[in-house]
């Protein structure tokens, strides 16, 4: 009895365990939530397996905007690192890259063409009909807080934000946005 009981316990997880990426998908698309790795990242599906969740990129982050999934967003995801970049943005500092063991997060030298070249966190969009900039009323706040001004986000007529395909996806503009709901938002790299 006990013999059957184990096997019949084996196939219900591996049932279980088949369903998994499925139910993940479902509840990942339930929660909706938006969320950026940190810079230097590997593409989603390779960041998750090699990333071994030993939160040393958190502990590096001297802007604490790195925090870590529970099972909100799966169970593939469970313990990686994520950012929200409403919360709080990255610096672009990169020292998460110099502390990861795995190159789950590459290393990445803090110098404008390295990370213009390495870095592809999301892209920021504007909300023209949010922006108060759009709107008649000169505002330019996402523009100041952009760590790579008129390289990844350029003014136009009332400072009204044009977000260049160089933009790195750190989410300083979407912290910095005074609008509820914020008019620039971050679109993550790996839902682009």
């Amino acid at each position: 009895m006990k013999r059957r009981k184990f096997l019949q316990d084996l196939i219900s997880t591996a049932t279980a365990m088949a369903a998994a990426p499925a139910v993940e998908a479902r509840v990942a698309q339930k929660t909706g939530i938006r969320y950026l790795r940190p810079p230097g990242s590997l593409d989603e599906a390779k960041f998750v397996s090699r990333c071994i969740r030993c939160g040393q990129c958190g502990e590096a982050c001297p802007n604490r905007c790195i925090k870590f999934f529970g099972t909100e967003n799966g169970f593939s995801s469970y313990g990686t690192p994520y950012i929200t970049p409403r919360e709080q943005a990255c610096i672009l500092c990169m020292k998460c890259g110099d502390v990861c063991p795995t190159g789950a997060i590459q290393s990445i030298t803090r110098e404008a063409e390295t990370i213009l070249d390495s870095v592809a966190m999301g892209k920021a969009r504007v909300n023209e009909s949010l922006c108060l900039s759009y709107q008649g009323k000169s505002c330019g706040v996402c523009y100041r807080a952009c760590p790579l001004p008129d390289i990844a986000i350029k003014v136009g007529w009332m400072e009204q934000p044009h977000v260049q395909d160089a933009c790195v996806g750190c989410g300083l503009c979407e912290r910095s946005c005074i609008q509820i709901p914020q008019a620039i938002r971050v679109i993550p790299n790996h839902s682009l």
